[in-house]
């Protein structure tokens, strides 16, 4: 690993601000597992995406991320253009120091700081799949976005929002779960025409769909226990037309892998998401809240390799 051109990506506002705090230990640490690098340190959206994808056409081998999955999805979308990847040989590394770090739940990524630079530094490469998204931003462009865990749309999306602009000083858990439940409160189900591939076409009223390649979002809500990272498949969970008493019910099912019990929740396959309304229906992004519907989502197979531990 020494031997390779490596760039940190540093956002030192997540984790509410700790992995600023944290980044002088990280560094020394990093630098002792893995010899010199260059370290880029972010200041808004945005720059993580232009930071990663500056210096993977300036030759670098591996781009480690500090920070969460908000801050992970920015240097994804710096791997890639629309068709794909501009670096199929590149590897991303990945320290989790964010307010959900759910992506580490499913991937083999350890969660402690020595643990993750030695991992990067044994340096086992695994391709995982993208899912890439065509939809609208909040000045109703068109935009094109890359994710590697999880798209949601509904009361997701309003969730994100919700968090994205409070507090996050009490962790990830409390942060989804206050703005979960307070947005529930303020919030109604939507109406949505949704197709995935050539075998479902239904207008359906929902609360949420996640069109999952990991298995959790929202700070540990197991929304697609069978999503597996590397399968080719998107794995979607629609939930359905339950009333505000059922979903309050239900809620502990999110986090304890009991949602398939759930008789108002399906579960699709599929390779291709494309979604309708009429309403205003907010998109969550890995935790970002770009845009809303309408959005058309495909699978990118095989996108990106990713350093993660042996199995």
């Amino acid at each position: 690993m020494a031997s390779k051109k490596i760039v940190f990506i540093v956002n030192p506002q997540s984790g509410n601000g700790s992995t600023g705090r944290e980044w002088p230990h990280i560094h020394a640490v990093a630098e002792a597992r893995l010899g010199p690098f260059i370290s880029c340190l972010t200041s808004g959206p945005g720059d993580a995406t232009r930071i990663a994808r500056s210096h993977l056409l300036d030759g670098a081998e591996v781009i480690v991320c500090v920070g969460g999955d908000g801050t992970l999805n920015e240097v994804v979308n710096g791997f890639m253009d629309y068709d794909g990847p501009i670096r199929k040989d590149a590897l991303l590394g990945f320290i989790p120091n964010g307010t959900g770090c759910d992506f580490v739940r499913t991937a083999t990524i350890p969660r402690g700081i020595e643990e993750s630079l030695d991992t990067i530094r044994t340096c086992n490469p695994c391709l995982i799949d993208l899912g890439r998204l065509r939809y609208r931003n909040h000045h109703d462009a068109p935009c094109t976005r890359y994710f590697h865990n999880i798209t949601s749309f509904g009361l997701g999306g309003e969730v994100v929002d919700r968090v994205n602009r409070t507090t996050k000083a009490f962790g990830p858990f409390i942060s989804f779960i206050w703005s979960t439940l307070i947005t529930l409160l303020l919030y109604g189900k939507k109406t949505i025409r949704l197709k995935v591939d050539d075998r479902y076409d239904e207008v359906i009223k929902i609360w949420n769909v996640a069109v999952a390649n990991g298995q959790y979002h929202g700070g540990g809500m197991l929304v697609a226990p069978k999503a597996v990272i590397n399968d080719g498949l998107f794995h979607i969970t629609v939930i359905g037309d339950l009333s505000l008493a059922g979903v309050f019910r239900h809620l502990p099912k999110l986090y304890n892998g009991k949602i398939h019990k759930i008789r108002e929740v399906s579960f699709l396959t599929g390779k291709k998401v494309e979604a309708y309304s009429e309403q205003s229906v907010l998109l969550d992004v890995d935790g970002e809240q770009p845009g809303r519907l309408p959005v058309i989502i495909d699978i990118m197979p095989s996108a990106l390799y990713v350093i993660m531990k042996n199995p």
